[in-house]
């Protein structure tokens, strides 16, 4: 950035606390992309003047798995359910991913949630099946511009049969620490996205959280979902002596109350997928439970091959099951209801601070404040559902979708401008990913894009 960057006059949400909401506004992006200055009726004679004025500005989103590289294949999995989504996609579609087609699949996906406002993404990249496929992932993340957290995870044969999976994670993790992620800065940082003990044998848990520990680096982690989950997969952990304040537990759904205080007592934190966990039977999405054993949630896309890629679906199916699950009960026996539990000052602080922490990048983003990068986003104030503007929050939660996303600022840098990504080519991106799915797709005969197809289980387990 050459010059700086003023926001003028938004309805502002910080996410620095619960329900802060700063109207008329401005904040004053500096050269380095960060937050040099935030109040009303700032100066800055130098300074490149954006007017946001009535519309809303909160930080950017922050998906805290998605397994991106399914981009390519979206909607095949919008009706099945998890031991299919397995057969189907690790079994099945999975192997016939060529590098080319990896890259494709980051560079779209992630394109996808930078478009509707998710500014950080912790891409969940468990289709490595050789060194080539893992570059191709890294080099489509930082050709997108935005914030990311690459997990690198394994490939087809670690989540094929038989499982518990004997095959430890790839050793090219370590190359890729050492090429890309030496000093932990960039756009785009490392963790391990590792299989955990519903997954592999446990000599193979323990030598893939030793990797994590050689490369310093921070895990994220199947656990809790659907029968798998009633395993005890973290009593494991804790035996193992595994459990640490640097792991995201994935789902959650189905671990026991036990479990989940050994999360909180740990400094763990926690990703929900309210779509897929209840699509594909992994159990209620556990965001009260997680709640009540003071552990912060935080939003996860999961499976883009099944459900949509934008975090205000999913903060909408959060709340709206949570508080079904509340109200259950009153509903139950005739008791008034007086007041809601979670509240949407919740929701959008699972969606931004909240991931930041669960990303380890708190310090960096997730909130706008002075000296965080300026990792922002701007709604379009042009709609009837925004208006009139009475509850910001409220609006965010309930009432906003990707259409409304207008500006998006990643590290100051304008990254989509009056409601277009720059400097996307959208006809060639079109192209080469129907390419990749036409290639993947006509290498398993078996494999319909109608929506009729439904994996055999019996075949694709083998």
């Amino acid at each position: 950035m050459s010059t700086r960057t003023l926001l003028r006059g938004g309805t502002v949400i910080t996410s620095a606390s619960a329900g802060e909401v700063l109207p008329a506004t401005d904040i004053l992006i500096g050269t380095d992309g960060t937050i040099e200055a935030i109040g009303p009726d700032l100066s800055a004679a130098d300074a490149e003047v954006i007017d946001v004025s009535g519309r809303i500005v909160l930080p950017g989103f922050v998906d805290t798995h998605r397994h991106t590289w399914q981009s390519v294949v979206r909607n095949v999995a919008s009706d099945w359910s998890l031991t299919e989504y397995l057969a189907g996609l690790h079994t099945g579609l999975s192997k016939y991913f060529r590098p080319e087609d990896t890259y494709t699949g980051n560079y779209l996906g992630a394109l996808e949630a930078l478009d509707s406002g998710i500014t950080t993404l912790v891409d969940w990249s468990h289709n490595l099946a050789t060194p080539a496929h893992a570059d191709a992932a890294i080099q489509a993340l930082q050709d997108t511009g935005m914030r990311a957290v690459f997990a690198h995870g394994g490939g087809s044969k670690q989540w094929g049969a038989p499982l518990p999976s004997p095959n430890n994670h790839p050793e090219d993790a370590r190359r890729i620490r050492d090429q890309y992620f030496s000093d932990n800065t960039g756009l785009v940082t490392m963790a391990l996205a590792l299989r955990g003990p519903q997954f592999t044998l446990p000599e193979v848990n323990k030598h893939d959280f030793e990797l994590a520990n050689d490369l310093d680096l921070r895990v994220t982690v199947h656990v809790g979902d659907g029968y798998w989950g009633k395993s005890g997969p973290i009593r494991k952990m804790k035996d193992d002596g595994l459990l640490s304040d640097r792991i995201t537990y994935v789902h959650c759904c189905t671990l026991g109350d036990d479990e989940l205080q050994m999360i909180a007592d740990s400094g763990g934190t926690a990703s929900v997928a309210p779509d897929v966990e209840m699509q594909m039977g992994h159990g209620f999405p556990a965001t009260g439970r997680l709640l009540k054993h003071g552990i912060r949630p935080t939003f996860s896309i999961d499976v883009c091959s099944s459900n949509g890629g934008d975090m205000f679906g999913t903060m909408r199916t959060a709340i709206g099951m949570q508080r079904a699950l509340d109200n259950a009960p009153a509903v139950e026996t005739g008791e008034t209801i007086e007041r809601i539990g979670l509240s949407v000052n919740d929701v959008i602080q699972f969606a931004t601070i909240d991931g930041a922490h669960a990303a380890g990048l708190d310090s960096v983003t997730g909130s706008l404040v002075v000296g965080k990068a300026a990792d922002i986003v701007v709604l379009d104030d042009r709609s009837l559902a925004l208006t009139p503007l009475n509850n910001p929050i409220g609006a965010v939660v309930y009432n906003s979708h990707p259409g409304l996303v207008r500006d998006v600022f990643v590290q100051g840098k304008r990254v989509k401008k009056d409601g277009q990504l720059v400097g996307v080519d959208f006809a060639k991106l079109k192209s080469q990913a129907e390419a990749s799915r036409d290639y993947i797709v006509g290498e398993m005969p078996e494999a319909h894009l109608d929506g009729s197809w439904h994996p055999d289980l019996a075949t694709q387990s083998a």
